[in-house]
């Protein structure tokens, strides 16, 4: 039996072009486009076409657009594959276009919830200032251990854990250089400064996520159609009254993204639909299982790829 989750990027994965090969060839995902620029009074498709990249590294841009983008990817994919998700699950600001498809926010409400909360990590991250880093090929716990060190020069923690050998590190810049050094002296292979604008999920976040909540909690969460891994629990959210909290403490938690495609790996999945921008999350997949089938839905072209991929798991 295939069982199919389907899974959302989140920033670092946008590019210039995204997005355009859909709205072309869909009239639902090209709506989807246009409500986005109405609603958020700038041309968003636009700006995911022709950029400048400048512009689409913006946090307050990035988020809208990867969410849209990934959710033109999902309508698209329902126009040719009518099975049902196992489950979905989205890395960072992917969890929210994971919710979408879940059937627990509408689309509108969900960009809504996005470009608030790209404006409130933004409004954070210039309140203060941070970076993150990724640390390769140290373990989980050497990392934490180099945070632990790097903390005596200020706010430092493990942001991402996403597949054996790459975890992100988030906090004030010296605090983040420190743990880089410590992480070096214990054998990391490399530690990549990230072209970031802040610390994203460190304490430096946790004002924009005590902002975002409580219109997290109006936004009225509906039960999920399907289970979405939640990332700071690594667990399913099967009921809407979870999705305000989660959500909240996402923006300075960990994203526990090994964990959570590991409970989908345990749990009989078969089949990964990455959907929007880029195959970021595949390559984490990979290095997690590498037997993984997984495609990332990018353009037409993949689309078509993932179609043939969920009809033969099927067969």
């Amino acid at each position: 039996m295939v069982r199919v989750a389907l899974l959302f990027p989140g920033q670092g994965s946008q590019r210039v072009g995204m997005g355009a090969s859909f709205a072309a060839a869909s009239p639902r995902a090209a709506a989807l486009f246009e409500s986005a620029s109405r609603l958020l009074g700038r041309d968003l498709l636009a700006l995911c076409t022709h950029g400048p990249e400048d512009d689409l590294r913006v946090t307050m841009n990035t988020q809208p657009a990867l969410f849209v983008c990934s959710c033109a990817a999902r309508s698209m994919l329902r126009e040719q594959w009518d099975g049902t998700p196992f489950a979905a699950a989205g890395h960072s600001v992917g969890e929210y276009a994971a919710l979408v498809a879940a059937g627990v926010f509408d689309f509108e409400t969900g960009l809504r919830l996005v470009d608030r909360r790209a404006r409130l990590m933004q409004e954070a991250a210039e309140a203060r200032p941070g970076t993150m880093a990724a640390v390769l090929g140290l373990d989980d716990g050497g990392v934490q251990a180099a945070c632990d060190e790097g903390r005596r020069a200020g706010v430092v923690v493990v942001a991402n854990l996403n597949c054996p050998g790459q975890v992100v590190i988030s906090g004030e810049v010296p605090a983040v250089e420190a743990a880089s050094e410590a992480a070096r002296a214990r054998g990391a292979k490399r530690v990549v400064p990230l072209a970031v604008s802040g610390g994203f999920h460190s304490p430096l976040m946790a004002a924009a996520g005590d902002a975002l909540y409580p219109e997290l909690r109006e936004a009225r969460a509906r039960q999920p159609q399907f289970p979405v891994v939640a990332n700071v629990t690594a667990e399913y959210c099967t009921h809407g009254v979870d999705v305000a909290p989660n959500l909240t403490m996402q923006i300075s938690g960990t994203v526990r993204w090994e964990r959570s495609i590991r409970r989908l790996l345990e749990d009989g999945v078969n089949a990964f639909v990455e959907l929007g921008s880029g195959d970021v999350l595949a390559g984490l997949l990979r290095r997690i299982d590498r037997n993984a089938r997984v495609v990332s839905v990018q353009d037409t072209e993949t689309l078509a790829a993932a179609v043939a991929m969920l009809r033969d798991e099927a067969a």
